[in-house]
């Protein structure tokens, strides 16, 4: 991920921090995940990356970060954003 990129991630997340909601096309929701669950959509120089996000009450929940390199998001990402969830809810208990 190029600088621009990581600067632009960063100016995302900053944002959702605060409490602002982003639409297309800085993100999309991603109910396949999770309630809750959205996708940054940022643009590089040779890639587009995605952040797998949730949106939590107290925090901004990073799930997954990889380059999109198909229209449809892998099923592998899919799961691992899933099971990452999971983890997460369940060390809170």
């Amino acid at each position: 991920m190029s600088r621009s990129a990581r600067l632009e991630a960063g100016f995302l997340l900053r944002q959702l921090q605060r409490g602002e909601l982003l639409s297309m096309p800085q993100s999309r929701p991603m109910p396949s995940v999770g309630p809750r669950c959205h996708e940054l959509r940022i643009n590089d120089v040779t890639s587009t990356w995605r952040v797998v996000y949730r949106i939590d009450t107290d925090a901004i929940v990073i799930l997954e970060v990889f380059a999109k390199k198909t229209g449809k998001t892998p099923k592998t990402v899919i799961d691992t954003c899933r099971k990452r969830l999971k983890e997460y809810d369940d060390a809170g208990k």
